[in-house]
């Protein structure tokens, strides 16, 4: 393959990601309208985002298993079509109740697409040098997308509509659908069996956790609606890990978590989206609400995240080759729980360019030294038989922290807002606290790194030192 297709397959490849991640974050800055139009509340609006990241981390494992069994170039192609023609249903969805399941319908598609979408990445450039690169710019689309989404998302509800950022994709789709059989090559496909209930018994463990969490922001813990969901939740996980451990051809082969390095990378990278997910569910409404800003302007003020974010990208290959990953993934969390916890600093006050714009150029320098080496971590040492599975779980663990994250933050946000008379004051402070939520959970993730990933990765230097001198 010359370095022309290579570069074709790569453009392809991210703007599939690109397509995945901004439509978790492309309807952010347009909630508040979304919510006047649909008439939905403030808590229940997470599910506009819920919805489509629930289903997108819950159907990640069969989609990654669907492309190593039917190939991966048709898996791929599959959830690029299926996807299109959600975003057209999202687009004219005339209810709530029709956009929610439109996005539920975008998120399994995108879990179809994705897991392929990483894998043929991985088999396109085999080199670690070319690799490394390519990872690369992979994650700091993963990583930065979002935001990219919330400016995008903010433009086209104040100049056209929110449903303007659904109908975005198609164009998108159709093109790569049409390059899809040109320059990509189809990957061997294998026998085997769909780990149906594997699937099931994850999407409903983890929708139900979300569920019982939301419910749980209107003040109602003691409710069996409530504690029936967590204890839904929870029970659906334990019967998940008991049907893998027992399955012939499990969606998510244990044996991916006997490596203490995958491991952390899997429960780091998990923790590390509880924390930096809501954080721009909860900023742009801050803008909007508290600082008066429209959509287009509250995009545009997490401009300086986005920049810095796609900045370190360039930086990243060199700081990975002197220090290590483990050390500026620990690097970038320290950066990135710093900034947030300066931002959890607002208030009602509180004016963008004195609290707002420079711990936001901050949380982006942080947020671009995390995200490549949590993937390129997250898939060491996997074997080719488990590529796709390494893969989708590296995106399980952003989704489902995305979501947990979100469903987590949003209860704390309406327990805290609900105990004061509402106003602008109010309404900062509950968003200060959640950004405090926010930074515990980073803190978790930096915790995560410390605790499994450095003394791995001390482990295999020592045992790469210990080779270079026997030779």
């Amino acid at each position: 393959m010359n370095e022309h297709s290579k570069r074709i397959i790569l453009a392809m490849i991210v703007a599939c990601q690109l397509m995945m991640v901004l439509d978790a974050s492309v309807l952010v800055t347009a909630l508040p309208e979304i919510g006047r139009t649909l008439h939905l509340s403030t808590a229940a609006l997470t599910w506009v985002q819920n919805a489509y990241i629930l289903a997108f981390g819950g159907f990640l494992l069969l989609g990654a298993r669907a492309g190593d069994i039917l190939g991966r170039r048709k898996t791929f192609s599959a959830g690029i079509a299926l996807f299109s023609l959600a975003s057209i249903l999202a687009g004219l969805a005339p209810t709530a109740s029709l956009l929610l399941v439109a996005r539920a319908m975008q998120g399994l598609a995108a879990a179809i697409a994705t897991p392929s979408a990483l894998a043929l990445l991985s088999v396109s450039f085999s080199g670690t040098k070319e690799r490394s690169k390519a990872i690369a710019v992979y994650s700091a689309v993963a990583g930065a997308g979002g935001s990219v989404g919330l400016i995008v998302g903010g433009l086209l509800t104040d100049l056209i509509s929110w449903r303007a950022g659904m109908f975005l994709n198609v164009p998108v789709g159709v093109a790569l659908l049409l390059m899809v059989p040109r320059y990509m090559q189809e990957t061997e496909s294998k026998a085997g069996r769909l780990d149906i209930m594997g699937a099931m018994t994850s999407v409903i463990g983890m929708t139900a956790l979300a569920f019982g969490f939301v419910q749980a922001a209107s003040g109602r813990w003691l409710t069996p609606e409530v504690w029936g969901s967590l204890a839904l939740g929870g029970v659906s996980l334990a019967a998940f890990v008991w049907i893998e451990a027992r399955a012939k051809e499990p969606i998510t082969p244990l044996r991916l978590f006997a490596s203490r390095t995958r491991s952390g990378a899997y429960l780091g990278r998990l923790f590390l989206l509880c924390g930096n997910y809501p954080i721009f569910f909860f900023v742009p409404q801050f803008l909007q609400n508290v600082l008066h800003f429209n959509s287009l302007q509250a995009g545009l003020a997490i401009m300086p995240f986005t920049a810095v974010q796609f900045g370190m990208m360039y930086a990243m290959p060199s700081l990975v080759a002197r220090f290590g990953n483990a050390k500026v993934l620990i690097a970038g969390l320290i950066i990135a729980i710093t900034g947030t916890s300066w931002l959890s600093l607002i208030t009602a006050d509180s004016s963008y360019l004195s609290h707002l714009f420079l711990p936001l150029l901050v949380m982006g320098c942080g947020a671009g030294m995390i995200f490549q080496p949590f993937t390129t971590l997250g898939l060491s040492g996997v074997e080719a038989k488990d590529a796709g599975a390494a893969s989708g779980l590296v995106n399980v663990a952003h989704q489902t922290g995305a979501s947990l994250g979100l469903a987590v933050l949003i209860s704390v946000f309406e327990a805290v807002n609900r105990q004061a008379v509402p106003s602008n004051i109010s309404f900062a402070h509950a968003i200060s606290v959640s950004l405090v939520g926010s930074a515990v959970f980073l803190t978790a993730s930096l915790l995560a790194v410390l605790i499994l990933l450095l003394p791995a990765d001390r482990a295999q230097r020592v045992v790469a030192t210990g080779t270079q001198n026997a030779s």
